[in-house]
């Protein structure tokens, strides 16, 4: 680059030269430019002076490119164009209020809806904009600059990845069903009751025999009654009165809090699994996207604060 540097008087001799050439006329080409006839003239004869080569052929009051003229002039359009476009990204990207964030239905409803208030609060000038859908996006396809997904971070090398929660999985149920029904104090006792199945269509999730198994407890293969694939609904399941669900904390934690489901079986599985904010390597976090990422962050961090409270 320091060699350019000594090639090319400035950026500015270039800018010149390509609206020049474009026009064939020092004239519209200064019009153009905010500049006068001489200015352009001047800076054209301080280009030609530094390549050691005449860019325009000079007749009576009109001006041509010469050979050297055309093949640099392209050149330059080129460059040009494409260093033109991509500071309009940037400059674009930097003003940018909208922010996608790709998750799951079941995240989308039940972690981030109750939020929402809290995130116009907090970042009142950006518009949030929720994806969702029933396999995680491909973040560089897309393009969508932030996600939430659970499993092992060395599955995703294209992605950075911040801990969001760890997966906590508790058996639940209503008040109302364990008034009705009796409280299973122990997973032994679970086997007696309604159970709630969640059959996800793509992603893996959690089920009976994995909850059963971490206690010690094989399930037996017996039919289910409620097999449910959107967890929403599971949820509303369990609230409805209809059984007992598996519970992925971050999601049901005010639920819980509230009581309006309680923990029982006695057991609660710890995968060791946990569930992340990703966003793509490929490309830089624009500002407002790195500040609903943070946000989203801190959020972790204050839930797993008041769980461990």
């Amino acid at each position: 680059m320091e060699n350019l540097r000594r090639l090319l008087p400035s950026a500015a001799s270039l800018i010149v030269f390509e609206a020049a050439g474009r026009h064939q006329n020092f004239t519209r080409a200064a019009n153009e430019l905010g500049m006068t006839q001489a200015a352009v003239s001047y800076a054209i004869r301080g280009l030609e002076d530094q390549l050691g080569v005449p860019l325009f052929h000079r007749v009576h009051r009109a001006v041509e490119l010469t050979e050297a003229g055309e093949k640099f002039h392209a050149d330059v359009s080129v460059g040009l164009a494409r260093i033109q476009k991509s500071a309009e990204d940037i400059r674009a990207k930097g003003r940018e209020t909208n922010v996608t964030l790709a998750a799951s239905t079941a995240f989308a409803s039940m972690w981030m809806l109750p939020r929402l208030n809290r995130l116009r609060e907090d970042l009142p000038e950006i518009d949030l904009r929720i994806q969702t859908s029933v396999r995680d996006l491909d973040l560089d396809e897309e393009p969508i600059p932030l996600g939430v997904r659970g499993g092992d971070p060395g599955q995703w090398p294209r992605y950075h990845a911040a801990l969001l929660a760890e997966e906590v999985v508790n058996a639940v149920a209503t008040p109302a069903y364990i008034e009705a029904h009796g409280l299973p104090r122990t997973p032994a006792e679970l086997l007696k009751h309604s159970l709630i199945h969640l059959e996800e269509p793509v992603r893996r999730a959690c089920d009976w025999t994995e909850w059963f198994a971490s206690a010690g407890i094989a399930y037996p293969a017996q039919g289910k009654r409620l097999a449910i694939n959107d967890y929403v609904l599971v949820i509303q399941a369990v609230l409805a009165g209809e059984g007992i669900a598996l519970g992925w904390e971050h999601l049901i934690e005010r639920q819980m809090r509230s009581g309006a489901l309680v923990p029982v079986g006695g057991h609660v599985l710890k995968t060791g699994q946990a569930f992340y904010v990703v966003w793509p390597r490929s490309r830089e976090l624009n500002s407002q996207a790195r500040r609903v990422r943070d946000w989203l962050l801190e959020e972790g961090v204050r839930d797993r604060s008041q769980i461990d409270g």
